[in-house]
């Protein structure tokens, strides 16, 4: 693991899940189900949470969805799923809060947006409201701005102010200090009502990699509460994980950031799943947790005219991950595996002695045979049609070897 001087805060409790003050960086994700729509919201939730996100926020923006969230989180249970479900809210939070105590006592987190909470008012009321229900509920409060919904009387006065100085600052710069004020003073309003200091988290989201690492960096340097870090609309595709990746990875590896979303947009029909395994490489490959064995592929060359290592890395890399939910129940440290799956004789041999396990396939006109290497060592050659099948059970049997559970011994 990296050793990555972790910047200071408080340690929250979401639920049963420890954010901040040393605990590792959390994954969470969010539903695009109508709420109200329990069965769909459930099945949902259910694949995010088995894929291995930490916390699952939905929205709570009518109602409908405030009347859902308790049969939801019940439904859950009933299924063996303790997963904290956060509420987002907008607008009306806190009459649906105030209205709907079920749903305020059946969520783990309330997600406030100080930019439209108390929108078009004079006074922060409908913000106070929703605090003193986490107070009632014992319940912990992110704080989320986003510019994209910013305080727009506390922007348009702050630009005013610069435009009086001598030398004006950007109008970036002003947006970024905005952000940072808002996220800082809705902070101290909650704790002025009452709500400790351990109750409360911070966000900051832009859309932009380079301004996401400004407002998170001043932000952190200015506060001690746990930070979410994300970029508020990643995008699709590879545009979306790799500017997530990009700014998130900065972020963590300078000790900043408590909990992490990657916000992508699937596909229609896409799986939303896709945001939580996204999350979880970006901190394994930054060496700050491990969630899954690692697979290397070589990329192919001239020397690899055959698919084939790549449909053997393709089939390994999905037995693995099907694999893992019974691994993770059943034995330990099978996450900090590594495999190898190589397509010649150039690196294939060297990079399979570095894997726990791993297997260098033939590349074009060499001998049709593939050595495979455990912990360093070559134990077989497997040649023939059922290389897959034989590989497979190679890695089964090393696995419940390897990292078979302890048997408490008996006192």
């Amino acid at each position: 693991m990296a050793i990555i001087q972790r910047r200071k805060s408080y340690q929250a409790m979401i639920g049963n899940v420890r954010v901040g003050g040393g605990a590792p960086v959390m994954v969470q994700s969010m539903t695009n189900t109508d709420t109200a729509d329990i069965a769909s919201t459930v099945k949902q939730v259910a694949a995010l949470a088995r894929a291995g996100s930490e916390v699952v926020r939905v929205t709570v923006n009518n109602e409908a969805a405030a009347a859902a969230v308790r049969p939801i989180v019940e439904e859950l249970a009933a299924q063996g799923l303790h997963v904290p479900i956060i509420g987002d809210f907008h607008y009306n939070g806190h009459l649906l809060l105030t209205k709907f105590k079920d749903c305020a006592q059946s969520l783990a987190k309330y997600r406030i947006n100080p930019g439209n909470v108390s929108i078009g008012r004079k006074n922060d009321d409908n913000f106070r409201t929703m605090i003193e229900v986490a107070i009632e509920n014992d319940k912990p409060v992110r704080i989320g701005v986003n510019w994209g919904s910013l305080d727009q009387q506390l922007l348009a006065r702050m630009m005013d102010e610069n435009l009086k100085l001598a030398a004006p600052k950007d109008p970036r710069e002003v947006m970024i200090e905005a952000m940072i004020s808002s996220a800082l003073h809705s902070a101290e309003l909650a704790e002025s009502y009452g709500l400790k200091g351990d109750h409360i988290l911070l966000s900051a989201k832009v859309s932009g990699v380079q301004d996401l690492v400004d407002v998170y960096r001043r932000l952190a340097a200015r506060c001690e509460y746990p930070l979410h870090l994300g970029l508020t609309e990643a995008g699709m595709g590879a545009k979306g994980i790799v500017a997530s990746t990009a700014g998130l990875s900065i972020l963590l590896q300078e000790g900043i950031g408590d909990t992490i979303r990657v916000s992508l947009t699937p596909a229609p029909g896409g799986d939303r799943t896709e945001e939580v395994y996204v999350a979880q490489q970006v901190l394994q490959s930054l060496g700050l947790r491990s969630f899954l064995p690692q697979v290397t592929a070589c990329p192919g060359c001239g020397r690899t005219t055959s698919t084939y290592f790549q449909e053997l890395a393709q089939q390994i890399q999905r037995y693995v991950r099907e694999k893992m939910p019974a691994w993770r129940e059943e034995l330990e440290g099978v996450e900090e595996m590594k495999l190898a799956v190589m397509g010649c004789i150039v690196n294939g041999p060297g990079e399979s002695k570095h894997a726990n396990i791993g297997i260098s396939l033939p590349g074009t006109f060499e001998e049709p045979k593939a050595p495979v290497f455990v912990d360093g060592r070559l134990v077989t050659t497997l040649k023939g049609d059922h290389i897959v099948e034989e590989f497979k059970q190679i890695l089964d049997e090393y696995v419940v070897t390897r990292y078979a559970k302890k048997v408490p011994a008996k006192v």
